[in-house]
């Protein structure tokens, strides 16, 4: 077992004794945050149970001479014999197969590699589990890694898989030849061919944005996120000459989650306007929206999915009655029929998909990830 500890006040120093405190890093948390137990290092990082970190304080204070009396300072321990806890979530337990361990392993945020090692995954009837280990920028963090890798395959007897986003060419290496995972390599799979077809040499860029403060493209997507904000539910009818979309449809059917994920994965300009009572016995949109309605875009939801929705928010309402829903629907449906304002059923469909359906119907020339 590996134990890190960094002393805070009160606490015993424990630079007398670096086999159990090599690469402590600093915490700030005393007190009762304390008592939560972090497990990390070679092979599972998880919470210890509280029966464990009974005996883990025996061994501390046995081995450090400190007294239980004394504050506690944070401790994150790796358990190298404890085996994982069983899954907890029913589709998990039942997944067939061996579960996997799966790295997602980036010099930048990992975001990449994870989305799309998250797709191929997709396409297989299980669930593994996850680690992330994002900004390995250098060959000591991507032999940490490796060493972490190796001990999971050693435990669980089989390989783990590691997708890998690595543009240095140094690290990549540690990472492919001394692992024992199966290690899938994101960018060079289809770099290394397009350097071929174009006759060019990639930039090898960490990350998405190479400068965030020279970037156009990231400066975009900041605005948007403001204007969608400042826009939300109707709170600002303002500027609406700038939004690249106005999303419309009754209280609660995914217009604001929506609005946001046009700002921040597009860079879209997204207000949003809930479709009210009164607008619906004025038979019409709001006047507001009247002159923009080219950049309307409609959601609906099926009523009893928005009463329970509803009911989380308000409990026995009139507003969350199924009757109400039903009727809130109906009307918002027949009034965006009317003003020919093309709209669609958020209830089975994920922010992804309505986001993507909104663009190709409004800005198919920001239909890019």
């Amino acid at each position: 077992m590996k134990i890190r500890c960094v002393p805070t006040q009160g606490c015993r120093q424990l630079d007398a004794h670096p086999e159990l405190a090599p690469g402590a890093q600093r915490s700030t948390r005393t007190g009762a945050a304390a008592d939560t137990w972090k497990a990390s290092g070679d092979v599972h990082e998880r919470g210890v149970r509280r029966g464990q970190k009974q005996a883990v304080d025996s061994t501390v204070e046995a081995r450090l001479g400190l007294s239980a009396a004394m504050p506690r300072c944070d401790v994150i321990i790796a358990d190298m014999t404890t085996p994982a806890p069983a899954p907890t979530n029913p589709a998990e337990a039942a997944a067939p197969g061996p579960r996997h361990t799966v790295y997602f392993v980036s010099d930048g945020t990992g975001i990449t590699a994870e989305t799309f090692g998250n797709s191929i995954l997709s396409q297989f009837a299980i669930k593994p589990r996850h680690v992330r280990r994002p900004f390995i920028d250098s060959t000591d963090k991507a032999h940490q890694v490796v060493r972490e890798i190796n001990h999971t395959a050693e435990v669980e007897g089989r390989k783990p898989i590691v997708f890998v986003t690595l543009v240095n060419a140094e690290i990549l290496a540690v990472v492919k030849e001394r692992s024992r995972g199966l290690v899938m390599d994101m960018f060079n799979t289809f770099i290394e061919p397009l350097e071929a077809e174009f006759g060019i040499t990639s930039n090898h860029r960490i990350g998405r944005f190479s400068d965030v403060s020279n970037s156009q493209e990231y400066t975009d997507r900041i605005e948007s996120i403001n204007f969608a904000l400042a826009h939300d539910d109707g709170q600002s009818t303002k500027s609406l000459a700038e939004a690249d979309v106005i999303l419309v449809g009754v209280s609660r059917s995914g217009k604001t989650p929506t609005s946001l994920y046009l700002a921040m994965q597009h860079g879209i300009k997204a207000a949003n306007y809930p479709l009210i009572p009164e607008d619906f016995e004025r038979a019409a949109i709001p006047a507001s929206l009247a002159p923009f309605k080219a950049k309307c875009f409609g959601l609906t939801i099926d009523p009893e999915r928005l009463a329970r929705i509803r009911n989380e928010r308000r409990p026995a309402s009139k507003y969350a009655s199924i009757e109400n829903c039903r009727w809130e629907v109906k009307s918002g449906e027949t009034m965006m029929k009317k003003e020919g304002i093309a709209w669609l059923s958020s209830t089975h469909k994920s922010i992804e998909e309505i986001a993507t359906t909104i663009l190709r119907d409004l800005r198919p020339d920001r239909l890019m990830y």
